[in-house]
Formats: C-alpha cells, sequence, structure tokens
C-alpha cells in the first residue's frame, strides 16, 4: 500500500492507524500547493479532490477520506482495539466521534490556514473550533482516550487535529484535559514514528 501525505495534514491519523497496525506501506508526499507528488506527478492524476489522504492498494484501486481509510485499515488487519467491530455499539462510538472531528473540529480549526480568509471570518472559525476543543476536553474528563481505555483510529484524528492549534497560534491553556491526551497520544510508538517519518520532531 501506498499512502499519500502532506506532513502534519489530516493524512497524518492515516499514517499513524497505519503505524499502530504494522503492516508494511510506503509514502509518498504530496505538495498541495504545487499538487505534485514528491516523484513529480500531478496529484490531480490520482485524486481529482486535490487533498490528502489518498490511499493506494496493492491492486491499484484507491481510497480517500481519512476516517473511511482509518475504517478500512482496521477491519483488514482485525485491529478491533482501534476499530470496534461492525454492527457493535463501541463501533459506533468510534464512528461518531470521527464525524464530530471531521464537521466540527477539523473543519473550522482547517480554514484558518485559508490565507484569503478576512480576519473577521477567522475570528469566527476561531471561535467555533476553540468551543469544540473546550467541550471534547470535558469529554475526556480524565479518560485515558475519546471511547475509554482503548486508543482509536478516533483519537488517532483528534491528536492530529488538535496538534493544529498550535500552528494557528490558539491558546488551549483551558482545554487541560485535551493537553493531557495530546503528551499521552505523543509519547505512543507509532505516533512518535510517524511523526519522525513527516519530519514533525
Amino acid at each position: 500500500m501506498k499512502l499519500f501525505y502532506s506532513p502534519g495534514a489530516c493524512s497524518l491519523a492515516v499514517h499513524i492507524v497505519l503505524r499502530e497496525i504494522g503492516n508494511p506501506f510506503e509514502l509518498e508526499r504530496v505538495d498541495l500547493g504545487a499538487h505534485k507528488t514528491s516523484t513529480g506527478d500531478d496529484y490531480y492524476r490520482s485524486n481529482p479532490k486535490g487533498y490528502v489522504p489518498l490511499l493506494e492498494l496493492d491492486d491499484g484501486q484507491v481510497l480517500t477520506e481519512g476516517p473511511v481509510i482509518c475504517q478500512y485499515l482496521c477491519d483488514h488487519a482485525g485491529r478491533t482495539d482501534l476499530m470496534p467491530a461492525a454492527g457493535s455499539l463501541p463501533r459506533y462510538r468510534v464512528m461518531e466521534w470521527q464525524a464530530f472531528i471531521s464537521s466540527e473540529v477539523h473543519k473550522s480549526l482547517g480554514a484558518l490556514f485559508n490565507s484569503a480568509l478576512d480576519d473577521a471570518a477567522k475570528a469566527t472559525y476561531a471561535g467555533m473550533a476553540h468551543r469544540r476543543l473546550q467541550w471534547i476536553s470535558a469529554q475526556l474528563g480524565g479518560r485515558p482516550y475519546l471511547t475509554g481505555d482503548d486508543f482509536t483510529a478516533a483519537d488517532a484524528y483528534l491528536f492530529t487535529v488538535a496538534n493544529w492549534a498550535g500552528f494557528v497560534g490558539m491558546d488551549i491553556s483551558d482545554c487541560p484535559d485535551l493537553k493531557a491526551f495530546q503528551a499521552r497520544v505523543a509519547a505512543r510508538p507509532a505516533v512518535q514514528a510517524a511523526l519522525k517519518a513527516e519530519g514533525l520532531t
């Protein structure tokens, strides 16, 4: 398999899951500004959507959208700790978190990287994102991970997106449980390996 990624982008969540699973894979970096891969290819040929992640499977088929890719990877690896069994309520809890992070946190925090937005628009998005992060911190309530004691694909996604707060200058010191969560996830060997491979440490 090959993961098309951009350092620190939402593709990092998939990268973390790949390393947690331990199956062999290749990485291909994408310059999202130029839409070129590290081999010089036009990325739009691989993914007309133009963004990461994209997972190229062994048979040449491709999957896009991080939460879906993570579900596929975990299911095929039989890793019900990372993605509980299909049809079980714990599975839907992980998917519930993935949907919330995607729609409510990813989009609002991600918007702050858009240089075309004026200050008023950025302030609106920042306020939305901060309120969502405060709520997540309260939901963690001292638990190790979003759904309890097991690290899941949803935790990889939250870790990735919440890290963006630092890149956009957002102070989340009022989110102590979230900050503790970030430190806990950052210490995982698979996460350390992904961060190192992407040049983020």
